[in-house]
């Protein structure tokens, strides 16, 4: 099958829309397919590797690192004469826009990974929450009319969607991680270096959160519960970057004084894994996921996942089987204490955590990707 994957976020980006693109484009290469991605330039210049075309574009204003790229290209008649036979779009902007129009003249159906709950990000061009709401559910409904069939990462989404009153044939298919890259071993010696190197006290124990610091994910909640658990015998780690960065650190040196909060900053893609190796367990407030990889990449770590209640996760952290879903500080300081005092429950929890990220490989992901594509083929045939 000749595949064309068309998205907005592309590498060297790190996000969760990147990941399950980057994943899923080598495993259907491994799979025996012919796979290309149609992106956007971080440059107002396009190019284009054997497999790659960078489409030029400028900086979109509404969004952090966002970029809006030019629909018109040099690429689109080499694509067309590809002819691919199936396109899977990742984003709802620019490439989605040219996808559209290489598939109405190749008459191929497209398929769609809602990736992104926007009512969560309406802040970022919209006072009102409730307007907001509604002015995405209009555009959802209808933006996504020409497409053949649509994936959900999560029952969460597929609700959503139906809820928008989206009339397509919705799947629910969870992004596939590389459990392979968090098999690495971090030794004792390494682990000391990088606590030192981050001026982690050696006795702490560490409460880890890792992802992009933006507002929708809501670290300022994991900042303030913190605060509150009041525990000098741990350090809470926020590893990762993004535009809410400076605020966050600011907030937490006010609040958390006499206390160890660390940020590292922007990870390279490659550390990772070693940052998960450091944690007792893992921590998230936000309730903006579609996904929830970093979920899924602290369980394949074996920690222990503490995380706000979303029906994101429904079915990936367990009470009490391999961390714990709060609803309030009272339920969040139970668990956390727990795990930070009784060492055979984190134990305990640690290895129920490996077992269930055991279901989340990016085989399976390329798998179940594949015979959508089948069936929406099958029926575009009809």
């Amino acid at each position: 099958m000749k595949i064309l994957i068309a998205t907005d976020w592309y590498a060297p980006t790190v996000n969760g829309v990147v990941t399950s693109v980057l994943n899923l484009e080598r495993r259907l290469r491994e799979r025996g397919h012919e796979v290309r991605v149609l992106t956007v330039s971080e440059k107002l210049r396009s190019h284009k590797t054997d497999t790659t075309y960078y489409i030029r574009s400028v900086s979109a204003p509404i969004y952090p690192e966002a970029r809006i790229g030019f629909v018109k290209h040099r690429y689109y008649k080499e694509i067309v004469e590809w002819a691919p036979d199936i396109i899977h779009t990742q984003c709802e902007f620019s490439t989605y826009i040219m996808a559209l129009a290489i598939a109405r003249k190749l008459q191929i159906p497209v398929v769609h990974t809602y990736h992104t709950v926007y009512e969560e990000y309406t802040h970022y061009f919209c006072p009102s929450k409730k307007l907001g709401k509604v002015v995405v559910s209009v555009l959802t409904r209808n933006l996504l009319k020409p497409v053949k069939a649509v994936i959900a990462p999560t029952e969460k989404v597929k609700n959503l969607l139906a809820e928008y009153r989206v009339h397509k044939e919705l799947y629910v298919l969870p992004t596939g991680i590389e459990l392979e890259r968090f098999e690495k071993i971090l030794s004792k010696e390494e682990k000391a270096a990088l606590r030192q190197e981050l001026q982690i006290p050696p006795e702490n124990k560490i409460m880890l959160f890792l992802g992009r610091l933006a507002k929708e994910k809501n670290v300022s909640e994991i900042i303030e519960y913190f605060k509150r658990l009041n525990r000098s015998d741990v350090t809470l780690l926020i590893a990762g970057g993004g535009p809410y960065f400076k605020e966050l650190k600011a907030e937490a040196e006010e609040k958390c004084q006499g206390l160890s909060v660390v940020f590292t900053g922007m990870i390279k893609p490659d550390d990772v894994w070693k940052y998960y190796k450091l944690g007792d367990f893992f921590v998230s407030a936000s309730t903006s996921e579609t996904q929830g990889l970093t979920y899924i990449e602290a369980l394949a770590n074996s920690l222990p996942a503490l995380c706000r209640k979303d029906p994101c996760i429904d079915g990936v952290v367990k009470n009490n089987v391999n961390g714990f879903q709060y609803e309030s500080f009272d339920e969040f300081k139970a668990f956390a204490e727990k795990v930070l005092e009784n060492e055979a429950f984190r134990k305990e929890m640690s290895e129920a955590a490996y077992e269930t990220a055991q279901g989340y490989s990016t085989q399976i992901f390329a798998e179940k990707a594949e015979k959508i594509y089948i069936s929406s083929l099958s029926k575009a045939s009809d």
